[in-house]
């Protein structure tokens, strides 16, 4: 299963299958049953987690009490709370599997040992974040463009593969909407 992590480093920068063997040795591999919590509020962020196979979300606790997803990722993507991690600080978030999820696992202090010891993978995280905060702006830019509606089809039409796999009750509290609201969508849609 590691050698998905390598073959999605090969993407950013070159190396070696030497190399590689001493750049797993810096990380955990992690199974994780479905709802698992990887991360709750309140504790010290000290994890960064990239997905082999599986799903993670991130959310908070709203003022209401429910669950306000932040956040997916699926393969050969990376989750953590950033903040929290780079500055290992109390977290706000929850980070959970979807699904049942294979994950590489490395803590703030091993990630700068890795990238002491192979500062070529400095420009790997920088794409990686880069990547991450465009995402990021995207959301911002449909939350604020789009009806709600609009915002569901949007993201029903750029990763159909994501809707099918995600729980609809979970894609409803990514876009902001009730469980019930994003099924009238759906309802209407089909008719």
């Amino acid at each position: 299963m590691v050698e998905l992590f390598k073959a999605h480093l090969d993407k950013f920068v070159s190396i070696t299958d030497a190399e590689f063997s001493e750049i797993i040795s810096f990380f955990e591999v992690r199974s994780v049953r479905k709802k698992e919590n990887l991360l709750e509020e309140g504790q010290i962020c000290k994890e960064h987690f990239f997905v082999l196979k599986g799903i993670l979300r991130k959310f908070y606790m709203n003022e209401k009490g429910s669950e306000q997803t932040t956040e997916f990722a699926i393969e050969n993507w990376w989750m953590t709370d950033n903040m929290a991690y780079e500055h290992q600080l109390q977290t706000e978030f929850y980070i959970q599997a979807v699904e049942k999820t294979e994950l590489l696992v490395i803590t703030q202090k091993n990630q700068e040992l890795l990238l002491s010891q192979f500062p070529q993978l400095e420009r790997y995280f920088r794409f990686v974040y880069q990547r991450a905060y465009a995402a990021a702006q995207m959301r911002i830019k449909y939350i604020f463009s789009f009806a709600k509606d609009e915002f569901y089809f949007q993201l029903l039409k750029k990763h159909p593969e994501f809707v099918q796999r995600v729980p609809q009750y979970l894609i409803a509290s990514f876009l902001g909407f009730t469980p019930e609201y994003l099924s009238e969508i759906r309802k209407k849609n089909l008719s």
